[in-house]
């Protein structure tokens, strides 16, 4: 699951080929493609609809960023349901905290405070060009999710239990980018924060990492990540 499950330029649509052989849903979190609307966007909402999609028979949970971080409070609630997890270099900041590039990260992200005036627009071209990426078209849906990160619960408050998924020994895979061909701020500000999470993730579960060229590894390298989970599943 991501934010935007289905999406190709953010989501998982490069991963309907591994529907060929087992059931495969891609979540929308609320407020998001599909998914209704809601107030203000939390990850521990998320978590729980991921906990309701489980089923009684559990499933393979699949997360992206923020999703990673709903997928991991998902799994540290019912890890009996989850058969194995999967991480895209998740946004689980509280989890490397202590990590002197994380903690610059935090201070900076905490002291941004945009003015109550700000259009979706407005933010959507700070948050790509600001660090020196192409802003996506504004179209209706895109600024729609746009609303909805802009009022949600910061990510940053979110506690990442990781003590319950590695008692229960949940088989747990970690994927990260190199973040080698990424604009520089962009990689600077947040790709290296964002490593330095999947490696502390890792080591506190005891998962595999596997690195990927780019900075999306499931959009950039869908066939590298495709593979990894066929492999991881099986």
């Amino acid at each position: 699951m991501g934010r935007r499950g289905p999406g190709w330029e953010y989501g998982f649509a490069a991963q309907r080929p591994l529907a060929d052989g087992r059931p495969l849903l891609l979540m929308d979190c609320r407020g998001y493609g599909d998914s209704p609307d809601t107030e203000r966007s939390d990850v521990e909402t998320d978590a729980e609809d991921v906990v309701r999609l489980l089923g009684p028979g559990g499933a393979h949970v699949v997360g992206h960023g923020n999703g990673a971080v709903a997928a991991l409070i998902a799994a540290a609630r019912r890890p009996d349901l989850v058969r194995s997890l999967a991480l895209i270099q998740p946004s689980a900041f509280t989890a490397a905290a202590d990590h002197p590039l994380v903690a610059d990260l935090l201070a900076r992200v905490r002291a941004i405070d945009p003015p109550e005036e700000t259009s979706p627009e407005q933010y959507l071209r700070a948050s790509t060009e600001g660090l020196g990426m192409r802003m996506p078209a504004p179209t209706p849906r895109r600024l729609r999710a746009v609303t909805t990160s802009m009022r949600e619960r910061p990510i940053w408050e979110a506690e990442t239990p990781l003590s319950p998924i590695r008692e229960a020994a949940v088989p747990t895979l970690v994927i990260c980018g190199d973040w080698r061909d990424a604009p520089t701020a962009y990689r600077e500000h947040v790709g290296r924060p964002l490593m330095v999470v999947a490696e502390s993730v890792t080591a506190s579960l005891g998962a595999h990492l596997l690195r990927v060229p780019g900075y999306y590894p499931h959009t950039q390298q869908p066939a590298a990540v495709n593979s990894a989970l066929r492999d991881f599943w099986d």
